[in-house]
């Protein structure tokens, strides 16, 4: 190189170590997405690990559009529903890896507990950070606990959904959520975890929010998160027969049944499973499945709005390339007269939120308990008259309902009220009857007096001669009710009946009843009763809920957002029934039939009683002279 007629020599120096890691720390990081830093970077560990090595995307490849989604800038949260066998905690760490080499910042992972965040931080990070020396050297081992990662720049941390402490403190940019369906839920006193967690990420305007689980109720954090996404996206795989791009489903999944093939037994049965493509008809096995795989595509089904912001994902069991078809069928079939181990199949294997159906009314169903006889009429076979009164903040919903022998039950009519006094005139109206007789009034009402307490005993006590409070009990009660005592000192009701209910044991009994067809034992409404009623009657489902080891049946509602008001207004009539021994009307039914029975009959089948009867008087006015 000549300048001005010179040249110019250039010396070349080696540069000692401390300068060449100087160099180093001042270059950009490689950009790559989270994919391709796991392929250049991860190693798995034997003792984490099946597939110990180099990370390889083409074991699982559907988790390749998961963790690159994490690096888009417009998506800001990402919820992914997905079954057990899926690989998801290893793309996590992937992610966790990433930061630490490729954007260092803040970050928080929470798990269910305590205990299961110390376990994963000693056997799936450490041997993660230990095993992949990029991660290595930015450890800082000595600055560190269990809980409490350093590396250069950042610092991990790991908590409980349990430790409420350790979710309101340090700001955080990066926040990871795992199987967050077996999170406590909110206390009175705190958030619930996950807004807690949320929290600490608002001073950082790229944060990203990743949100896993295997889904439980239709009411579970993952599946309402995964409803609120602006899009949700399934993976697709080509069939190998004809090419065509299909979800797996277990529809799809066939395989012979008891009888076939001389009585197989079922693990038989299982062995036997194929995959039966739902454009084709084609036969697939689980040697077609990597390939289908590799070849796959996450593809859009539900776009919510253009402008994305949170991403869902979801895929079942069915994908993972370490379950065969046969496993799948052979836990179908050990757990599917089972409901504690069929829901774990649907919610861990099918990825499916639980939905117990052997309770489950419809608005349709309560449509088809309509009779002939038309709003306010009551039917000639009715003796008693209840009502239940839900408060409201803005409003007030009550009920009717007339009973008969057997709890022979119908609406008559149903409404909403704006005050207390409105209420007075609608419950002290006589009602006509169907046979013309006298017109009844309401034996009972019982109102709910979880909302404003003291009006409601204020209201009772000065109508105690058709209105008693009721609430709902907090615990599973051995009766469906029982009476207790108003004991607030300073109301007017002070020493008034209180009648507790378990709503759970009413709202089974409504469901049994409400399936029967019209007639004796029926739970019926009135001619042209309205769908919105029908809609709030029906607008719970009873489930089984997990709390800790423990499972329990409970009704929640279908929707988050649900009216149940007329639901509880209707528990809350056949509760006054009861409390007015509904159950023991066939009783005066027997009565009368007694009391109408010919004498005659008497005296053929027993004449010796019957000369005794017809004497008896004669014989005992001799005496009396005697």
């Amino acid at each position: 190189m000549k300048q001005r007629g010179r040249a110019i020599r250039i010396r070349k120096y080696e540069a000692a170590e401390y300068q060449q890691a100087a160099l180093r720390s001042l270059m950009p990081p490689d950009d790559l997405s989270v994919s391709e830093w796991a392929e250049k970077y991860r190693i798995l560990d034997s003792k984490t690990s099946a597939l110990p090595g180099p990370w390889r995307n083409d074991k699982t490849p559907y988790l390749i559009g998961i963790m690159d989604e994490f690096l888009n800038y417009e998506t800001e949260e990402m919820a992914i529903c997905k079954g057990t066998q899926f690989g998801m905690t290893e793309a996590i760490q992937n992610m966790i890896g990433y930061i630490i080499q490729q954007d260092p910042s803040p970050t928080l992972v929470v798990y269910p507990s305590e205990t299961l965040a110390e376990s994963v931080s000693q056997n799936r990070l450490y041997p993660m950070i230990t095993a992949s020396p990029s991660l290595k050297e930015r450890y800082h081992f000595l600055e560190s606990s269990r809980l409490e990662l350093q590396f250069d720049g950042m610092y991990l941390s790991l908590v409980g959904s349990n430790s409420a402490s350790n979710l309101s403190s340090k700001a955080i940019r990066f926040l990871f959520l795992d199987e967050v369906d077996k999170y406590p839920g909110a206390s009175k006193k705190e958030s619930d975890p996950i807004s807690l967690a949320r929290e600490r990420t608002k001073t950082f305007h790229n944060r990203k929010i990743v949100m896993t689980s295997t889904p439980t109720l239709k009411t579970g954090h993952i599946w309402k998160a995964l409803e609120e996404c602006d899009i949700i996206k399934h993976y697709f795989v080509p069939c190998p027969h004809c090419g065509e791009y299909i979800e797996l489903v277990w529809a799809q999944i066939k395989f012979p049944g008891k009888d076939d093939e001389g009585g197989l037994n079922y693990a038989e049965r299982a062995e036997r499973a194929v995959y039966v493509c739902q454009k084709c008809g084609g036969i697939i096995t689980d040697r077609h499945k990597p390939r289908m795989l590799r070849e796959g595509q996450w593809r859009t089904v539900t776009e919510n709005t253009k402008l994305v912001q949170k991403v869902g994902f979801w895929i079942n069991t069915l994908y993972s390339p370490f379950v065969r078809f046969s496993e799948m069928v052979r836990e179908w079939l050990k757990s599917y007269k089972d409901p504690e181990a069929l829901q774990n199949f649907v919610n861990s294997w099918l990825a499916e939120p639980w939905e117990d159906t052997r309770l489950k009314t419809s608005a349709d169903l309560v449509l088809e308990r309509q009779t002939d006889i038309p709003e306010l009429i009551v039917p000639s076979w009715a003796k008693m008259l209840t009502a239940g009164v839900d408060i409201q903040e803005n409003c007030i919903y009550w009920t009717i309902r007339a009973w008969g022998s057997f709890v022979t039950s119908q609406n008559i009519c149903h409404g909403q009220a704006f005050d207390l006094s409105s209420l007075d005139r609608i419950m002290s109206l006589p009602y006509t009857r169907q046979d013309g007789g006298e017109p009844m009034l309401v034996s009972l009402a019982l109102i709910d007096s979880g909302y404003n307490a003291d009006a409601v005993y204020d209201f009772c006590a000065l109508h105690s001669d058709w209105a008693l409070p009721c609430k709902g009990s907090s615990n599973p009660m051995q009766s469906h009710f029982h009476i207790g005592k108003v004991n607030k000192a300073d109301s007017r009701a002070y020493g008034m009946n209180l009648v507790i209910i378990d709503s759970g044991k009413y709202k089974d009994a409504i469901a049994a009843r409400m399936r029967k067809p019209n007639g004796t034992a029926s739970w019926m409404v009135y001619q042209g009763c309205d769908r919105e009623y029908a809609e709030q009657v029906t607008a719970e489902h009873k489930v089984n809920v997990r709390s800790g080891n423990k499972i329990r049946e409970e009704w929640v509602k279908k929707t988050t957002h649900a009216d149940n008001h007329y639901l509880d207004c209707e528990v809350y009539a056949m509760a006054a029934a009861d409390t007015l021994q509904v159950r023991f009307l066939y009783l005066e039914d027997l009565e009368t039939e007694q009391i109408q029975q010919p004498q005659q009959s008497e005296k053929q089948y027993m004449p010796e009683e019957s000369w005794i009867n017809e004497n008896e008087i004669s014989l005992w006015s001799e005496r009396r002279e005697w």
